[in-house]
């Protein structure tokens, strides 16, 4: 098994989907909430940039956890890990 590669994508994937996160956490939930308050929940009436800031950055948050068990899944098939041996 190469570490040096598999460290390497694994801390890519890390840091890709961390700058995902502060973009949906920071951006939607901060930097971008009067234009997305603009936008109301259908049947809540909840502006959307509240929702980002209060609810919607966890929920991001626990599909990026997902998302990352599947992809360290791959890379651990990829190169010969994942301890099952």
């Amino acid at each position: 098994m190469n570490t040096d590669r598999y460290w390497a994508a694994n801390v890519r994937l890390v840091l890709v989907l961390l700058a995902i996160w502060f973009a949906v956490s920071y951006g939607a939930g901060i930097l971008f909430v009067d234009v997305l308050d603009r936008v109301t929940l259908p049947g809540t009436g909840v502006p959307l940039g509240f929702w980002f800031a209060q609810q919607g950055s966890i929920y991001v948050f626990v599909v990026l956890i997902f998302v990352y068990v599947v992809r360290m899944n791959r890379l651990d098939r990829a190169f010969g890990g994942g301890g099952d041996e």
